[in-house]
């Protein structure tokens, strides 16, 4: 049984859910998002709360039940509070600005990486090494997070690149005389 599919997801004050068969809309201060369930779970709002069942016994269900689960506490979180993933430059040289919707980035590399913020992802450059992406839609969030560091990874010798704030970077020894 699914641990985290039997918990309730709380529906706090000033969010609106609908349920419509698969389909889910939550609205609330922050925006609207809209999630399809997968056949294999139901979803029921049950006073102030959503609860997430599987339709039947089957290995699938099972299996999508506390994923489902989750998906739909993101929306709730997203619309009330949204999502903020912080990413930290380290390397001489290296910095990051925000102009308009495009996010330039100087990495060592011989020219400017200008990456395009999508829709529903906003981002700040409180210093020149710091990067704060933030929006309603967690995966979204997380993908252009990923998207970013994967211009230039932190490497293992000197940790120079793009990080998450607090990532654990394994540090190798140079070579020895």
């Amino acid at each position: 049984m699914s641990r985290i599919g039997q918990k309730p997801v709380p529906v706090p004050s000033g969010v609106t859910v609908e349920l419509k068969g698969q389909d889910l809309k939550a609205k609330g201060p922050k925006g609207e998002l809209a999630l399809t369930l997968v056949d294999e779970v139901e979803a029921k709002q049950e006073d102030g709360t959503i609860v997430v069942i599987p339709r039947d016994k089957s290995k699938k269900s099972r299996m999508m039940w506390g994923m489902q689960r989750t998906l739909i506490n993101n929306i709730v979180i997203g619309v009330t509070e949204g999502f903020q993933i912080e990413l930290e430059i380290i390397g001489v040289g290296y910095r990051a600005a925000v102009q308009g919707r495009t996010l330039n980035l100087q990495l060592g590399f011989s020219h400017d990486v200008n990456y395009a913020l999508p829709d529903g992802v906003d981002a700040k450059c409180p210093k020149p090494t710091s990067i704060i992406l933030t929006g309603i839609d967690n995966q979204k969030v997380g993908q252009v997070a990923a998207e970013i560091r994967a211009y230039r990874k932190p490497e293992p010798y000197k940790g120079k690149g793009v990080r998450y704030l607090n990532e654990q970077v394994f540090r190798k020894e140079g070579k020895k005389k």
